[in-house]
């Protein structure tokens, strides 16, 4: 597997972003189907494992540190924290975001616990609190890095400007952002800002939402947990639009000798030598398609072209909701 800087660490140039083995698309798979993915990426050479407290409200954390323990010395471990799931006096477990220094400290022992270790290598602000001021957040994870407890960190959906104060506290080693073919929204500001600055931008997902898989066709199809069914881009009228795109995209990859989705991450990796996507799976043979991207060689004509197909006007409907929108910090389109 090919190596990029990833903060001070060298990681494989795709990782293995873990959400949806507990949490997101619908019914997760078994437990013993994420150990197959899991020790599959890593038997491929896969380096950077990315989970978070908020996935699955801590059982993501759970199944990767129970099964990834034994060979902790060979993989970059990303975490988050700064959103997680809280038990309600209904006893209804919620999703809540909060960047409280406190809040920040108690999350991050409760996934060192979780993922049995005593150090987390990359740990991000899922979110950030925007009822509590960056400094203070970033603050509080400064004083994890100096306990020991965390060696890197990095920060989740925020803009240029965000990432320039937190960096002005402490060292950020890594942006985690939705990016892919079809959300070009980092292209605006926060990109840059990680190239001036020397920060690894991490691309969540980069195949967007399976969409350039050329795997999901039907949207009335998703189960009603899947979070896809609460994004604008996925309501039927809008998806109906962008299910047209497919098809000359298709003929791209072909020309390019790949599938669709390996040309969806071959493209991030030709965007910039800092960028690492970490698509998720389910699937042992889709990882193994995903991994082989790193051998795809696109054309300066093939990236222009499917740029040009697959713009950010040519995308019908909002990546977020209205509320989820207001509680990310990027700039949008």
């Amino acid at each position: 597997m090919q190596q990029r800087q990833l903060g001070p660490f060298q990681a494989s140039a795709i990782g293995l972003g873990c959400m949806n083995l507990s949490h997101a698309y619908g019914t997760p798979p078994s437990a013993e189907q994420g150990e197959r993915v899991l020790l599959a990426a890593l038997d491929a050479g896969v380096t950077l494992f990315d989970t978070a407290a908020l996935y699955g409200f801590g059982a993501n954390e759970t199944l990767v540190g129970r099964v990834l323990k034994p060979h902790r010395s060979k993989f970059t471990l990303a975490s988050k924290g700064g959103m997680a799931g809280v038990t309600g006096e209904d006893n209804v477990v919620r999703r809540v975001i909060d960047g409280r220094p406190e809040t920040i400290r108690k999350n991050c022992e409760d996934s060192l616990r979780r993922l049995q270790t005593d150090v987390i290598d990359l740990y991000y602000l899922h979110r950030w609190d925007k009822k509590v001021p960056i400094e203070d957040s970033v603050g509080a994870m400064s004083d994890l890095v100096r306990q020991g407890k965390v060696r890197s960190l990095g920060l989740s959906e925020v803009s240029a400007g965000t990432l320039r104060k937190a960096h002005a506290v402490h060292p950020i080693g890594a942006v985690q952002t939705e990016y892919s073919l079809w959300t070009r929204n980092p292209e605006i500001g926060v990109l840059q800002a990680c190239r001036e600055i020397g920060v690894t931008f991490v691309a969540f997902s980069p195949v967007a939402r399976g969409f350039l898989c050329d795997t999901l066709h039907d949207v009335e199809a998703l189960s009603a947990k899947d979070i896809r069914k609460t994004m604008p881009r996925f309501e039927p009228e809008n998806y109906a639009a962008n299910l047209k795109l497919l098809p000359p995209y298709k003929s791209l990859a072909q020309e390019a000798g790949c599938t669709p989705a390996q040309f969806a991450l071959a493209w991030l990796l030709h965007r910039a030598p800092f960028i690492v996507p970490i698509p998720g799976t389910t699937n042992v043979d889709h990882l193994r398609e995903d991994l082989a991207a790193v051998d795809v060689k696109l054309s300066a004509d093939l990236i222009a072209r499917a740029e040009a197909l697959l713009s950010p006007q040519s995308i019908h409907g909002n990546r977020y909701s209205e509320q989820s929108r207001n509680e990310v910090d990027t700039e949008e389109f």
